[in-house]
This record gives structure tokens, sequence and C-alpha cells, in this order.
């Protein structure tokens, strides 16, 4: 690449006044036959200035990203985990100079209405069907919150287990052995019936601490506010609860703490409770919940990286980037006297 000494020995001038006259600096005394000079020099030796590299690198380095999310508006506004991931996304696409748009779909169809799509984020849970019609509007896909075939696309998914293992052991730490699982029905990676992640982890190490008791686990039609507040009031009928509960999300033990304020149940005084996301609103909560932390804006991040990188760099295999979660403690649960 020819350099600004190249073009100034070459026209028999300073380089200060080479790098001025291809700057256009017009406060530069200079004869109009030299700066054409300079300029049919610089065309022969095809010399690019500091500034359109810049400009060209930028324009290399700025994406359009299209984001979806697999629930509907008032599925977000009842479940708002997935609205703050997709607000994340947003917002470190922003910083990172990447535009984006949002992917509807009409009539079972997804619209994608700009012609530059350089890669998608897909957040939740999508169809092989819904999969395939994404893939014809570009190769480049990042799943968050799911990881479907593998061989072929990246993921950002959570590491349920981490966190689980550290609230079940903080609760027998406080004395707790007749812990139980608030849950709902919930869907795989291609949408279909599945037995909920956080569940299975729950059942399974309280099998490896001999303290697993089927009748503590309780699932109700899906994972939300409504379900936690009526799957609690159910089992207050019953003649033996737990002394502990983890609940799915963080949103279903806000209704489950309702429904055990109107029944007069102190938490954690009677009843201690851990949710699961470690949502905004969850630390403003009566009382303060305790929860397991999922680090909503390192996943955002992770999946911006990954896409990045798998354009940018031609990356040909596909990565399923794993992310811890952690517990928070709060207030809602309490030793056993």
């Amino acid at each position: 690449m020819a350099t600004i000494r190249d073009i100034a020995k070459r026209a028999g001038v300073s380089p200060a006044t080479v790098s001025r006259v291809l700057n256009h600096d017009h406060t530069l005394s200079v004869s109009p036959e030299t700066k054409v000079r300079i300029f049919k020099i610089a065309d022969e030796l095809e010399y690019v200035t500091m500034r359109e590299r810049k400009k060209n690198q930028n324009e290399k380095t700025r994406f359009c990203f299209g984001i979806l999310d697999w629930y509907s508006e008032n599925e977000l506004l009842d479940d708002p985990y997935y609205l703050y991931l997709m607000t994340s996304i947003e917002k470190e696409c922003a910083l990172a100079n990447i535009s984006t748009f949002k992917i509807n779909k009409t009539n079972e169809h997804y619209q994608v209405m700009v012609d530059d799509l350089d890669g998608i984020i897909a957040i939740g849970k999508f169809s092989r069907e819904e999969i395939e019609e994404l893939a014809t509007y570009t190769p480049n896909i990042v799943f968050v919150d799911s990881s479907p075939q593998e061989k072929l696309y990246d993921s950002v998914t959570i590491n349920f287990r981490l966190g689980i293992t550290e609230a079940i052991q903080y609760l027998i730490e406080l004395g707790h052995t007749q812990i139980g699982f608030i849950g709902g029905s919930v869907v795989g990676d291609y949408k279909e019936q599945t037995v909920d992640n956080r569940k299975k982890e729950f059942i399974n190490l309280m099998e490896e601490y001999n303290l697993y008791n089927p009748d503590y686990v309780y699932t109700g039609r899906c994972i939300s506010y409504q379900e936690g507040y009526n799957v609690l009031r159910e089992l207050l009928d019953t003649p033996r609860i737990p002394t502990a509960f983890l609940i799915a999300n963080d949103t279903m033990a806000t209704g489950a703490l309702r429904a055990l304020h109107e029944a007069q149940i102190e938490v954690p005084d009677q009843i201690s409770i851990i949710g699961f996301n470690d949502l905004v609103t969850s630390k403003f909560l009566i009382p303060p919940l305790t929860t397991i932390r999922v680090h909503i804006n390192f996943m955002a991040l992770t999946a911006i990286d990954l896409l990045r990188e798998r354009i940018e760099k031609e990356r040909r295999f596909p990565k399923k980037v794993l992310l811890p979660s952690e517990l928070v403690v709060r207030k809602s649960c309490k030793r056993l006297r």
C-alpha cells in the first residue's frame, strides 16, 4: 500500500503538504497545479487516506441485526424476563454501533423488511419450521435461551445447576429438609412439551441429598404470576406443605407471595421462598426476594459477540455458550428454629 512519503517523493513536496492536500485542508497555500499533481500521483499509487480507511472500517464493522422474541406482547408483560433480555440486546447493539430492527410475525410468517440483514438474534424457543424460515433470510443466527440445531447455529443458554445447587445448599444450611418446587408446563428447544430444566435439576439434586419427595413438586399450567398464585393457594389446602420452596421464576414467586400474604402466612417466618432470574423488581418485593440470578446483560453481550465473530471471521463451526447462574440472598428465607 502506498504511503504519504511515496507520494511526497514523486511530487517533490513534503509529506505534510501531501497529507493536508489529500485531506482537503483549505487553509493550505499551494498552487492548483501542485494539488492536481498530488491527487494524480495518489490515484496512480491507489493511495487511501486515513480518514477513508476509518470510514471503510466503520462500514465493515457496522451491522444490521434482526431481533425477534418468541413471546407475544401480552406474554412479555406477564413475564418480563424476555422483555428485559430484548431491551438489553437492543441497548448493547446501539452501543456497538449496530443497527437493529424487530422481526414480527404476520399470518404465520416472519416479516423481514430490510435488504442488508447481516444476522438474527432469536430470543426464546422456535419450532423447526420457524427456524427453517429464519434461515432463508440469513445463515447467521444466534439463539438466546435455547439451543436448537447445535451443528448449525450458535446459542447462549444458562447453567441452571449452578444456581439451583447453591439454593438447595443454602436452604439445607438453614435447617430445611422439606423443600418443594413450584413450576409450570414448558416447551423445549423446538417448542415441544418437555420437562423444565429447573425442575429436572431440582429433582436430581434433592435425590443426591436424599431429600426428594415427589409430593413436594407442584406443576401449574404455565409459568406465570397467576399460576404461582393459583398453585400456592391450592397446596395450602393439603395436609402437609414444605417449609421452603424453590420457584421456577421471580414472576411466579411474586404470585406465590401474594397467595401466602392473603392466607396470613408469614414469609420467611413460616415459609421460605427462593425465585429464579433476579428481575430488577425482585429486590423491591416484601420481603425482598432471595433468588437465583441470571446475568441478562451478559447474555445479550455474548449473543452479539458470537454473531459478530461468526460474520467477521467467517467461522464455520457453531458455538454453544453456557453462562453461570448464582444465588442472591435477600430476606425471603429464614433459619428453622
